[in-house]
């Protein structure tokens, strides 16, 4: 294969970008609204009943519309900026003469490991996911960007899904063989409803992330984060966060917008001519999928827009800087809040939709003050901080030690 030359100068290390912090604070808020609103992946609320009809249509407008702005979309800007993470990193390293790969793959080591923390209280979390996947970047990294391009652009097409669509199509006797996940729902949703702490936590680690699993490869999510963690990759390697790439983001803003809306709406119309299972069900994950990526362009586009050309909004945005570099420690430790919140090991909240949506808030406000003062005397944070050092020990690579990032 063709190695690709970074187009870029050779320093010491890459200045950090302060506008992927803005999209990681912004991406990480929406996840905390969605999650809240969710109950953090426990789907218990009070009876509606004799509730007045302004808190019905509350109720439903912010699901509704939380979910077509945010669902999917946050999770994949997280992805995105995930493959640029690496680029930086791995670029880092190789102005400094070093293979950053074997170093990352320890670091997806411990990844798995904080996922495994977070997912002790979280069932839905995905940094257990990005572990696993992760190593795509370490495989494709020195592909050329033709092959980048490429290979982003075959797990965007949910290759499985075109693959069961055809099948479907050319035998009328295929059958899709789907993963049997109700057993592990079941007891996740058991135990957060009447279980203690370490009963929630032991079906959380095994029922819980078998679930998750299963749900991302059921819903085309594993091909998905792939697909994103190289075109995060090639983001940073073609410098496209910068100020000077603006117009290029300009007319992806254009494509996505003349992309989103017929997809969403083929994809609500699609049911109503096709009823076999078979096909309908994949063609449903393909055209969500590509319908999400295309309003997430518009999402990553749009602020890129706001902060580079509107003082005013730039303003506003640079807020989120703090927040952003703080991604890992607010995303971990907002499962930890809610779980303890909502489950019935910790508070067990009964609140609507409405109610759920301003203890969102109130866990962002928090998360967002103790940034604030964390900032003040610290470039990292907590889980950032302990996630960079350990990725540096100098055991097991003592034999062949690489340059410790300044």
């Amino acid at each position: 294969m063709e190695i690709n030359t970074v187009n870029t100068t050779v320093t010491k290390r890459h200045a950090r970008v302060d506008v992927a912090d803005v999209l990681r604070g912004f991406a990480v808020l929406a996840i905390i609204l969605l999650h809240s609103i969710e109950h953090f992946n426990f789907y218990s609320f009070p009876d509606t009943e004799g509730q007045s009809a302004w808190l019905t249509f509350a109720d439903r407008s912010i699901w509704d519309g939380l979910f077509f702005t945010f669902g999917g979309k946050a999770y994949a800007i997280f992805a995105l900026l995930f493959g640029f993470s690496f680029f930086i990193q791995h670029d880092n390293q190789r102005m400094r003469g070093s293979d950053f790969r074997l170093r990352f793959c320890w670091r997806l080591v411990l990844l798995l490991l904080i996922g495994q923390l977070n997912a002790a209280f979280f069932t839905a979390e995905v940094l257990v996911m990005y572990a696993l996947v992760g190593f795509v970047l370490v495989a494709t990294c020195r592909l050329s960007d033709r092959w980048i391009i490429t290979l982003s652009a075959i797990c965007m097409l949910q290759p499985v899904c075109l693959w069961q669509i055809m099948r479907a199509i050319s035998d009328p006797e295929y059958t899709i063989t789907a993963i049997n996940t109700s057993a592990f729902w079941s007891a996740t949703f058991a135990a957060q409803s009447s279980a203690g702490f370490l009963e929630t936590v032991k079906v959380n680690l095994w029922e819980g992330q078998l679930a998750s699993l299963a749900w991302a490869w059921d819903h085309g999510r594993i091909f998905q984060t792939a697909g994103l963690f190289m075109a995060g990759m090639l983001i940073g390697r073609r410098g496209w966060f910068g100020r000077e790439s603006q117009p290029l983001w300009r007319r992806a803003l254009a494509i996505a917008l003349i992309c989103f809306f017929p997809l969403r709406g083929l994809n609500a119309m699609v049911p109503e001519y096709i009823t076999r299972p078979d096909i309908l069900k994949p063609m449903g994950i393909l055209l969500s999928s590509l319908a999400n990526l295309s309003f997430m362009v518009i999402l990553v586009s749009g602020i890129l827009q706001a902060y580079y050309c509107t003082t005013r909004l730039s303003n506003i945005l640079a807020r989120l800087i703090p927040y952003g570099r703080m991604s890992m420690t607010n995303y971990v430790t907002q499962g930890i809040i809610g779980s303890a919140l909502f489950y019935h090991w910790g508070l067990y909240l009964r609140v609507g939709i409405t109610g759920s949506l301003l203890v969102g808030i109130a866990i962002f406000a928090l998360q967002y003050a103790i940034c604030l003062a964390w900032a003040r005397s610290h470039s990292h944070g907590p889980l950032e901080y302990m996630w960079k050092r350990a990725t540096w020990i100098e055991f097991p690579f003592r034999a062949t030690p690489t340059p410790r990032p300044a």
